[in-house]
């Protein structure tokens, strides 16, 4: 397969996180992953409901991310659930690292795609928290937005 097929084939959407949280800034980072791990996510066996980013003593994590086991690997195949570091500029990472500091706000991956050339690239908000009643609204908008394409 080509490298643009994949760029087409591959977007995941966290589609609980929009959901759950508003999302104020929007970053996108690589991932340092293994051969196994990639060949999986190009088949689109990846989910990220659960997942959460923190920083580590040398940079940011995301954790709990599943990234089913590759079907034709060995004994070399990857843990499933396993911690992988997120790459992105020093500048970036002190900028999220302050905002992530203040209460009530967290980073959470909203996507994961793969990019022109082939790399895996995951898409992190720095979010705040939903309240109830802000979901109830949030569903509420979504149903009159529905109603109103079904009228069009």
């Amino acid at each position: 397969m080509k490298k643009d097929t994949f760029a087409k084939k591959v977007n995941i959407n966290n589609r609980r996180a929009s959901f759950e949280y508003y999302f104020e800034d929007k970053y996108v980072a690589g991932m340092v992953l293994t051969g196994t791990e990639i060949k999986s996510i190009r088949q689109g066996k990846v989910n990220l409901q659960d997942a959460f980013c923190y920083f580590g003593k040398d940079g940011l994590w995301v954790k709990q991310m599943h990234i089913s086991l590759y079907e034709n690997g060995t004994y070399n195949n990857h843990s499933v659930v396993r911690e992988r570091k997120l790459l992105l500029k020093k500048k970036e990472l002190k900028k999220i690292e302050k905002r992530a500091d203040e209460t009530g706000i967290t980073i959470i991956p909203t996507r994961l795609f793969i990019n022109e050339k082939g790399l895996a690239k995951l898409e992190i908000a720095v979010a705040r928290g939903k309240k109830l009643y802000d979901k109830r609204e949030t569903l509420k908008e979504k149903d009159q937005k529905r109603e109103m394409d079904r009228t069009n």
